[in-house]
Protein backbone atom coordinates (compact mmCIF):
# COMPACT_ATOMS: atom_id res chain seq x y z
CA UNK A 1 0.00 0.00 0.00
CA UNK A 2 1.01 3.47 -0.68
CA UNK A 3 0.85 6.37 1.66
CA UNK A 4 -1.39 9.04 0.32
CA UNK A 5 -0.38 12.56 0.82
CA UNK A 6 -2.75 14.82 2.75
CA UNK A 7 -3.73 16.59 -0.49
CA UNK A 8 -4.80 13.33 -2.16
CA UNK A 9 -6.75 12.25 0.93
CA UNK A 10 -8.48 15.63 1.03
CA UNK A 11 -9.35 15.39 -2.68
CA UNK A 12 -10.82 11.92 -2.16
CA UNK A 13 -12.87 13.14 0.79
CA UNK A 14 -14.20 16.09 -1.26
CA UNK A 15 -15.02 13.79 -4.18
CA UNK A 16 -16.92 11.44 -1.87
CA UNK A 17 -18.91 14.36 -0.41
CA UNK A 18 -19.69 15.66 -3.89
CA UNK A 19 -20.85 12.18 -4.97
CA UNK A 20 -23.11 11.93 -1.90
CA UNK A 21 -24.63 15.38 -2.63
CA UNK A 22 -25.17 14.40 -6.27
CA UNK A 23 -26.93 11.17 -5.30
CA UNK A 24 -29.14 13.02 -2.81
CA UNK A 25 -30.05 15.55 -5.51
CA UNK A 26 -30.87 12.76 -7.97
CA UNK A 27 -33.05 11.00 -5.39
CA UNK A 28 -34.86 14.28 -4.63
CA UNK A 29 -35.48 14.81 -8.36
CA UNK A 30 -36.83 11.28 -8.73
CA UNK A 31 -39.14 11.77 -5.72
CA UNK A 32 -40.35 15.08 -7.15
CA UNK A 33 -41.05 13.49 -10.55
CA UNK A 34 -42.99 10.62 -8.96
CA UNK A 35 -45.01 13.07 -6.84
CA UNK A 36 -45.74 15.21 -9.90
CA UNK A 37 -46.79 12.17 -11.90
CA UNK A 38 -49.21 11.15 -9.16
CA UNK A 39 -50.66 14.69 -8.88
CA UNK A 40 -51.23 14.85 -12.64
CA UNK A 41 -53.29 11.67 -12.82
CA UNK A 42 -56.82 12.37 -14.15
CA UNK A 43 -58.52 10.98 -11.06
CA UNK A 44 -56.44 13.20 -8.79
CA UNK A 45 -57.09 16.26 -10.99
CA UNK A 46 -60.83 15.56 -11.01
CA UNK A 47 -60.87 15.18 -7.23
CA UNK A 48 -59.03 18.48 -6.79
CA UNK A 49 -61.41 20.24 -9.20
CA UNK A 50 -64.43 18.82 -7.34
CA UNK A 51 -63.09 19.95 -3.98
CA UNK A 52 -62.37 23.43 -5.34
CA UNK A 53 -65.87 23.69 -6.83
CA UNK A 54 -67.48 22.59 -3.56
CA UNK A 55 -65.45 25.11 -1.62
CA UNK A 56 -66.26 27.93 -4.04
CA UNK A 57 -69.95 26.97 -4.04
CA UNK A 58 -70.06 27.06 -0.26
CA UNK A 59 -68.40 30.49 -0.27
CA UNK A 60 -70.89 31.84 -2.81
CA UNK A 61 -73.84 30.44 -0.84
CA UNK A 62 -72.54 31.98 2.36
CA UNK A 63 -72.12 35.35 0.64
CA UNK A 64 -75.65 35.09 -0.76
CA UNK A 65 -77.10 34.37 2.69
CA UNK A 66 -75.26 37.36 4.12
CA UNK A 67 -76.54 39.60 1.31
CA UNK A 68 -80.14 38.47 1.88
CA UNK A 69 -79.83 39.13 5.61
CA UNK A 70 -78.57 42.65 4.95
CA UNK A 71 -81.18 43.53 2.28
CA UNK A 72 -84.24 41.24 2.48
CA UNK A 73 -86.54 43.55 0.48
CA UNK A 74 -84.16 43.85 -2.44
CA UNK A 75 -83.49 40.10 -2.41
CA UNK A 76 -87.21 39.30 -2.36
CA UNK A 77 -87.80 41.73 -5.22
CA UNK A 78 -85.03 40.14 -7.27
CA UNK A 79 -86.42 36.64 -6.70
CA UNK A 80 -89.92 37.81 -7.65
CA UNK A 81 -88.60 39.47 -10.82
CA UNK A 82 -86.76 36.31 -11.82
CA UNK A 83 -89.85 34.18 -11.16
CA UNK A 84 -92.02 36.51 -13.25
CA UNK A 85 -89.48 36.43 -16.05
CA UNK A 86 -89.36 32.64 -16.06
CA UNK A 87 -93.16 32.27 -15.92
CA UNK A 88 -93.95 35.16 -18.29
CA UNK A 89 -95.67 33.12 -21.03
CA UNK A 90 -98.12 31.23 -18.79
CA UNK A 91 -98.87 34.48 -16.94
CA UNK A 92 -99.51 36.31 -20.20
CA UNK A 93 -101.85 33.54 -21.35
CA UNK A 94 -103.73 33.71 -18.07
CA UNK A 95 -104.03 37.50 -18.27
CA UNK A 96 -105.25 37.21 -21.85
CA UNK A 97 -107.99 34.81 -20.78
CA UNK A 98 -109.09 37.11 -17.97
CA UNK A 99 -109.03 40.33 -19.96
CA UNK A 100 -110.37 39.22 -23.32
CA UNK A 101 -114.11 39.65 -23.80
CA UNK A 102 -116.02 36.43 -23.66
CA UNK A 103 -118.03 35.68 -26.77
CA UNK A 104 -121.76 36.01 -26.15
CA UNK A 105 -123.82 32.98 -26.87
CA UNK A 106 -126.48 33.53 -29.48
CA UNK A 107 -130.03 32.77 -28.39
CA UNK A 108 -130.87 31.56 -31.83
CA UNK A 109 -130.02 28.02 -32.50
CA UNK A 110 -127.69 27.81 -35.39
CA UNK A 111 -129.46 26.35 -38.40
CA UNK A 112 -127.63 23.53 -40.02
CA UNK A 113 -126.75 24.25 -43.59
CA UNK A 114 -128.82 22.46 -46.18
CA UNK A 115 -126.92 20.22 -48.53
CA UNK A 116 -126.46 21.57 -52.03
CA UNK A 117 -127.50 19.28 -54.81
CA UNK A 118 -125.26 19.07 -57.81
CA UNK A 119 -127.03 18.20 -61.07
CA UNK A 120 -125.31 16.17 -63.68
CA UNK A 121 -126.42 17.06 -67.20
Amino acid sequence: MTDDSPAVAEARRKAENARAKLMATVEDAIDYAENLQQRLQPSHLAKDAWEAAKSKGADVAEDAVDAVRKRPVIASSAVAAIALFIAREPLMDLADKWLSPKPKKSRKAAKPEEPVEIKND
